[in-house]
């Protein structure tokens, strides 16, 4: 298992597809992926990962298109 930062954490199992609606929902794949890439996310399985103090502004920018 990943080392993951200490604060508030929360998992997030992804829908299998995204919608492609605007804004992406909170649960979107591509939404989780580039929180990933923020470093706010690990992920722990295909479709599992494990937020890691995420602000309203950082899901806000995920979530963009």
């Amino acid at each position: 298992m990943p080392v993951v930062a200490k604060g508030k954490r929360r998992v997030v199992k992804a829908k299998g597809k995204c919608c492609r609606s605007r804004p992406r929902c909170k649960k979107c794949p591509v939404t989780c992926k580039r929180l990933e890439k923020a470093g706010k996310a690990t992920r722990e399985g295909k479709r599992t990962w494990v937020l890691v103090d995420v602000t309203k502004k950082d899901l806000k920018a995920a979530r963009a298109r």
